[in-house]
């Protein structure tokens, strides 16, 4: 945990410091494309339980949950999109603000997706085993990521669990330098791993 910890402080900060002339970009963009903050912040659940608040780039209109309160995300023809929106999730350029994240040890590069308080409440009733996920800090990527892309159902998260599970027990360095390489592929090629 101690090396993933320095592997997280210095890749996070390499990583923001090679990307933070497109982040300067994106934020430009999302200025001009639509009314709204920059940057989307949410609470999400983190290691053991702690809540903490995500950075994303702001993919959606703003309020976009105001009539109906927290909804699974579609990752396409979602009405809440905004014109880059869009973009930004197809590529995942938008997660790229959870580096700090990662920086202020809320976050790992690798790690089980972080879930919102509300759905892991229901998850962790209705599916067993759930919670071991919460053994270990969420991530900008992961196992489950690089296979699936976003949850839709209560079945798209089951068939994701085993996947976290798996990382939860197997987690290690090379591990994780694996999954960044499948998930380089996935932007490329926009397709899980198979």
């Amino acid at each position: 945990l101690v090396l993933k910890r320095i592997v997280d402080l210095t890749g996070g900060l390499a990583i923001l410091a090679l990307c933070s002339p497109i982040m300067a970009v994106i934020a430009v963009l999302v200025r001009l494309d639509s009314p709204g903050p920059i940057l989307f912040t949410q609470e999400r659940m983190g290691r053991l339980g702690r809540t903490f608040r995500i950075f994303k780039f702001r993919t959606m209109v703003q309020d976009a949950e105001a009539a109906t309160g927290p909804v699974w995300a579609r990752p396409e023809n979602d009405p809440r999109l905004t014109p880059l929106g869009g973009f930004l999730r197809r590529t995942h350029l938008d997660e790229l603000p959870q580096l700090f994240n990662v920086i202020m040890g809320e976050m790992s590069l690798v790690g089980p997706r972080p879930e919102r308080p509300c759905f892991v409440e229901q998850l962790v009733q209705s599916i067993p085993a759930y919670d071991h996920r919460l053994f270990v800090k969420p991530g900008m990527t992961g196992l489950a990521q690089v296979h699936y892309q976003y949850d839709q159902s209560i079945e798209d998260v089951k068939r994701k669990l085993r996947f976290d599970l798996l990382y939860v027990k197997r987690m290690c360095l090379m591990l994780d330098v694996r999954i960044w390489a499948w998930t380089f592929l996935v932007v490329v090629t926009g397709r899980g791993i198979k």
